[in-house]
Order: C-alpha cells, then sequence, then structure tokens
C-alpha cells in the first residue's frame, strides 16, 4: 500500500513538472527552426564566397569572371575570429558586429576611414585590370583629381572652396606613388562627395554587387554590397562590408536584426537598415561609375 502511494505521489510530481516546463509553442518552433536551418559561416574558409552559404532556396546571382562583382565576392579574408583593429594597432571597443575581416591594410596615418576604404578597394582594382586611366574622384568642393593627373606630377593647390591644379612633381607612375594619391582622395573626398559624385540607384531590385548604401555627410557612412543572391520568387539578399571611422580593418558585417538569415541583409530603398554599429535612416544607394 505504501509503495502505491509513493508511486502516485511520483507521478503527480511528474505531471506538475512536465505542465511547468512543458515547451511553448514559440520555443518548440524556435528550437526547430535552429535545427532546420544549417549554419550559414564556414569558419574555415578564406573569401567571402566561401566563407558564407546560401539560404535555403537561394543561388548566388552570375557575373562576369573578370567583373568587380566577382572581384569584390572573392576578396580574401583573414581567418575567422581576427578582431577589428584601429589604424592605431588597439583593438577596436566592440567585436560583436562582424563575420570576417577583409585582406586589406590598415594605415597607420588614420586616413582611411569609411568612404576611403571603398575608394582603395574601386581603385586597386582598376590598378589590377590595367584600367588605371578610370581610377578619379570628386573633392568634396567637386573638383575632379584623377591618378593619371597625379602620376603626371600635377598637384591641387587648394585655398577655401577653389582649386587648382598645377605640375609641381615629376612624372611617377609606380605603385608607391599611386598609394600617395589615394591618402590625397582620402584627405578631401568622402560620404557626402561620392553621394553627389556617384550615380544613383533608384529601386533595390537594381542593386547588384559593388552598389553601396550611403549617407552622405559629416559625419555620414557608406557600406558596400559583396554578395548578391536570389530565389525563384526574385527576392533578393546581399552581404555588406564597411569600413569605419577611426580608420580601421574592412570588416564583412553581421546582420543584427535577422539572425535566421544573417549575414545575409534585405535592402529596401528609404527604409531603416541597421548595420553594425550604425543605423541607415533612409536607405540611399550609388554605384562607382
Amino acid at each position: 500500500m505504501k509503495n502505491a502511494f509513493r508511486i502516485l505521489v511520483l507521478l503527480v510530481l511528474l505531471l506538475v513538472l512536465f505542465i511547468q516546463f512543458k515547451p511553448t509553442e514559440n520555443s518548440i518552433k524556435t528550437i526547430a527552426t535552429r535545427i532546420s536551418t544549417p549554419s550559414l559561416i564556414n569558419k574555415d574558409s578564406l573569401t567571402i564566397k566561401s566563407r558564407i552559404n546560401l539560404p535555403k532556396g537561394y543561388k548566388r546571382v552570375v557575373y562576369p569572371s573578370q567583373s568587380f562583382q566577382e572581384y569584390l565576392r572573392n576578396y580574401k579574408l583573414k581567418p575567422f575570429g581576427t578582431k577589428i583593429i584601429n589604424y592605431d594597432n588597439t583593438n577596436y571597443f566592440w567585436q560583436g558586429g562582424h563575420i570576417g575581416i577583409l585582406e586589406i591594410p590598415v594605415p597607420k596615418n588614420g586616413l582611411q576611414q569609411c568612404a576611403d576604404a571603398l575608394i582603395r578597394i574601386r581603385s586597386e582594382y582598376l590598378w589590377d585590370k590595367n584600367r588605371k586611366d578610370e581610377i578619379g574622384f570628386n573633392f568634396t568642393s567637386g573638383h575632379y583629381c584623377s591618378w593619371k593627373q597625379y602620376a603626371e606630377g600635377y598637384r591641387p593647390k587648394i585655398k577655401g572652396n577653389k582649386v587648382s591644379f598645377h605640375k609641381t612633381a615629376s612624372s611617377n607612375p609606380s605603385k608607391e606613388n599611386f598609394y600617395k594619391y589615394l591618402n590625397l582622395i582620402y584627405m578631401y573626398s568622402g560620404t557626402l562627395s561620392l553621394y553627389y559624385e556617384l550615380p544613383k540607384i533608384n529601386s533595390a531590385k537594381d542593386l547588384k554587387i559593388g552598389d553601396m548604401l550611403i549617407k552622405g555627410g559629416s559625419p555620414g557612412h557608406i557600406v558596400m554590397v559583396c554578395d548578391e543572391a536570389i530565389n525563384g520568387k526574385g527576392e533578393k539578399l546581399f552581404l555588406l562590408f564597411q569600413g569605419n571611422t577611426p580608420a580601421q580593418s574592412v570588416h564583412l558585417v553581421k546582420n543584427l536584426e535577422d539572425s535566421n538569415i544573417s549575414p545575409w541583409y534585405q535592402l529596401k530603398k528609404d527604409a531603416v537598415i541597421p548595420v553594425s554599429n550604425y543605423t541607415f535612416g533612409s536607405a540611399k544607394f550609388v554605384r562607382f561609375k
């Protein structure tokens, strides 16, 4: 009789525990989603394309092999877990917003900030593809400064908003001089000049790799699309990387708003889009010429 009573008490306790800790419908769905959704990160891979898997139902948009788009999606990454460093070799204060560090040196002069990092990437691509005559950017004043002009020895004379160019140096088309040219661009160009100089993208449906999400200003911010995927419904997802202020490692950002597809993003014009440690209040897009 005592044994039967003990068994009854045990069954009652088990029933109470089951009711108390019974999983809710939402928790069951969350667990199921985590189990059924494969990881989108390949930690051992060292390019953007190989580091990030596709969400279910998506495929990568195809681009020509020598295009800027393929150059970006195959950009080399440092080993997984590498920290963001500032130009003075200190660790950036927040390491929770990135999924990879691009293999781009961080100059000690502190000039290579958010817009500058993307200017560098675009310029290095044109250099590598022997399209050097296409390298050139507007200053914030609106004056155009080309690498060709700089390599021939022309330097800007800047007085307020007035800029004139004069031949004050000997011709020097070297790679070392090319980076001196980029330092000049970093000083006098930025998000504001890019916003007014570059063609606008009026629909997120027209976005492609290499396009940029921009807030022109002082301060402003800019990030670049570095991969693109599409599903059977024509819905697109994008990967983004950014430089930052202070000048620091260029990094592939997480999507902190949607962990189910992170680091992929859905992008819409005029939408509020949080990107790592910055929020674009009204998304605008531009494209290099």
